[in-house]
């Protein structure tokens, strides 16, 4: 039961890449064209993000208040993107350079459990973690960087929360059996 719910978080968390890794790939072929757009792809993106949280919560047996939480959160925070979409275009940055430091500090927090398990891929989960956190602080701290260098890191970002989803999918019933 547990296994299903870990797997179907999963899952969102593999869209939710996906849609990173577009948000990237645009941002690199077209970065002046972007610039007009981001707040409304942002904005979109954490809407979905909070459908989808909230999709998982009522199709769940175990209701977990949290989930519902961050839902309401994340869309009402995409509501608010949208309807600001010039100011948050000077925010952006700092908006999703944290994004990507959370998501990298959690994967490692899910990697030393791997690492519990004996998991031969807890190395592999690691080493991803850290490069994303790195490409977080770049995003946070770097104010003159390219539009492009900024997508590129996302399209990275992307990539290694694929991997680690993916592996994470693959051994979540061994770090359920232990």
């Amino acid at each position: 039961m547990y296994e299903k719910y870990l797997k179907r978080s999963s899952w969102v968390d593999i869209i939710v890449s996906l849609l990173f890794a577009l948000l990237g790939v645009l941002l690199i072929v077209k970065p002046t064209q972007m610039l007009a757009v981001i707040s409304i792809l942002l904005g979109a993106i954490f809407i979905i993000i909070g459908f989808l949280k909230i999709v998982d919560y009522f199709t769940s047996k175990d209701k977990e208040d949290y989930l519902l939480t961050m839902a309401l959160i994340s869309v009402i925070f995409g509501v608010i993107v949208l309807s600001c979409s010039d100011v948050i275009v000077g925010v952006f940055r700092i908006i999703l350079g944290i994004w990507i430091i959370a998501a990298g500090i959690k994967d490692f927090q899910t990697s030393l459990v791997w690492k519990e398990t004996k998991s031969g891929f807890w190395t592999i989960a690691v080493i991803c973690a850290m490069l994303m956190i790195v490409a977080g602080i770049i995003v946070l701290v770097s104010t003159s960087i390219a539009t492009q260098i900024v997508g590129a890191i996302i399209l990275i970002y992307a990539i290694l929360d694929y991997v680690t989803r993916s592996i994470f999918i693959r051994k979540v019933k061994n770090y359920l059996d232990d």
